[in-house]
């Protein structure tokens, strides 16, 4: 399994981006019968839901402000995010992770996450490359990894509080 990365700053896209390269890891290791699925789940819960109530405190606001994204992106993006969290919940409900049930919700798990970063990349990343100075993203970069660092330090990927972020979304 790999390691929760400890973000360190630098370039918020570069940051970003090693964290959508974990997910990824996370994910081939649940779909192995042979890894600790259940410790692997917990790992990603956690960054996870750090990394998207990170994105959408520091990041997505800032590059809003920098006319580098709008807010039809941003808000279809949070949209992900909830989808995620609603995947993942579905996913964290399953007590047998060697059942059918488990595969499939991981399936819908993957499918949910996968098109979210594929749909980041292109048009939240591309446009924080070429609209915002290298200084910006530098210092994004920071107050993003530090907002991760202190969600992961806080537990954040515990099912409570992962069916609290569902329940809040669902009340929108």
């Amino acid at each position: 399994m790999p390691k929760i990365l400890p973000a360190t700053g630098g370039d918020v896209v570069e940051v970003i981006l090693a964290d959508h390269r974990w997910f990824e890891e996370a994910l081939r290791e649940l779909r192995d019968v042979q890894s600790d699925r259940a410790a692997v789940l917990a790992d990603l819960a956690t960054v996870l839901i750090a990394h998207a109530e990170a994105e959408e405190s520091k990041v997505y606001p800032a590059l809003r402000r920098k006319d580098a994204i709008d807010a039809d992106e941003v808000e279809h993006s949070e949209h992900e995010h909830d989808e995620g969290n609603e995947a993942l919940l579905d996913l964290m409900e399953v007590e047998d992770t060697a059942s059918d049930d488990f595969g499939k919700k991981l399936h819908e798990l993957s499918e949910a996450l996968t098109h979210h970063l594929d749909e980041e990349e292109r048009d939240v990343l591309n446009p924080a490359r070429t609209d915002v100075s290298e200084e910006t993203r530098h210092t994004l970069g920071t107050t993003f990894a530090d907002e991760r660092a202190r969600l992961i330090k806080s537990g954040c990927g515990d099912i409570e509080n992962v069916r609290k972020l569902v329940q809040q979304a669902h009340s929108k």
